[in-house]
């Protein structure tokens, strides 16, 4: 196990290398110089010259990038302060490193993601299991219908009408917020709820008929027809034999649609105007804030392979022969 973790782990740093490289090369691909529009409408040359340098841009790009990735590892002293490692650049915006911003921005992000994670594959996984075991029945057929139409839903039509219906009108719901976790776990629980069931609904339609298909093959496979010759109970064989060997399909859909629920939670932060990374790309956009909007993406970034080396390492659990390829 450890040298397939050590495998992945060395794939994923070469990956945000490139990652890296990619979107620092991109960046300074823009037309507009990003000290001109730090520096406002009413610039002067000496004036540009000095935001130039306070941003680090002063120098060729290919110097810019060196000096950049050294900046990770051992921070790095801008005119405008001084940027700590790991060091992802200095926001012009908030004068102060982008890291700070998007720490602070963080803990919103990872309790939507992972709560709505967590959301879509115990209800998905749940229904799917269960109209697999009553497949051919009207539940099964409900169930199945519904899962085509929620799966065609979006996060900006379902999160207003989701604010209109339970928090406006039958005030099921409170207005949705970011509480922190140590602070108020009720509070942060009721805040999130909302926003994690908006986010989840797509997922957990997808995974519902996923989940029931990859089980109702399962239950075709010889080892659980031998299983069930042998006189084992329906609930023993689905459980113990079909439900472990549906799970490998799954799991790594899940590592792949963790770039989706990164990008769900985006939409879904500004629509609920909670305060995450999500909400502060679109900000950094529309501010042009670019080396703030950079520092996201690699961040970004960084979280999406830590996960999918997670789900790679729970794959490697739940079937042994991956260790071995």
């Amino acid at each position: 196990m450890l040298r397939f973790l050590f495998r992945r782990s060395l794939g994923a740093v070469a990956i945000l290398l490139i990652i890296s490289a990619v979107t620092f090369f991109l960046f300074y691909a823009i037309p507009r110089n990003p000290a001109l529009l730090a520096c406002g409408k009413v610039c002067t040359p000496d004036q540009l010259a000095i935001v130039e340098r306070n941003l680090g841009i002063d120098q060729p790009v290919p110097v810019q990038y060196w000096e950049y990735m050294v900046g990770i590892f051992a921070g790095r002293d801008f005119a405008a302060g001084p940027c700590p490692a790991p060091c992802l650049g200095f926001s012009f915006a908030d004068n102060r490193p982008v890291l700070d911003t998007i720490l602070d921005r963080l803990p919103t992000t990872v309790s939507l993601t992972l709560g709505g994670a967590v959301v879509f594959l115990v209800l998905g996984l749940g229904l799917g299991m269960l109209a697999a075991w009553r497949r051919g029945t009207l539940l099964d057929k409900v169930m199945s219908s519904t899962s085509l139409v929620l799966s065609s839903m979006q996060i900006y039509f379902l999160g207003p009408l989701a604010l209109a219906l339970f928090v406006y009108q039958t005030q099921l719901l409170p207005q949705p917020q970011y509480v922190p976790l140590t602070e108020d776990p009720l509070g942060w629980l009721k805040g999130l709820l909302l926003p994690w069931l908006v986010l989840s609904t797509i997922f957990t339609a997808n995974y519902t008929r996923m989940a029931r298909a990859t089980l109702i093959e399962q239950l075709q496979e010889e080892h659980v027809r031998t299983a069930r010759a042998k006189g084992m109970s329906r609930p023993t064989v689905f459980f113990r034999y079909a439900w472990r060997g549906s799970l490998i399909p799954i799991v790594t859909i899940i590592g792949v649609d963790m770039g989706s629920l990164f990008g769900g939670a985006m939409v879904t932060e500004y629509t609920f105007a909670l305060p995450g990374l999500g909400r502060l790309a679109i900000d950094s956009v529309t501010k042009s804030n670019l080396p703030m909007l950079m520092g996201v993406m690699l961040f970004a970034a960084l979280m999406i392979v830590v996960f999918n080396i997670i789900v790679d390492a729970a794959y490697a659990l739940i079937d042994p022969r991956v260790r071995l390829s």
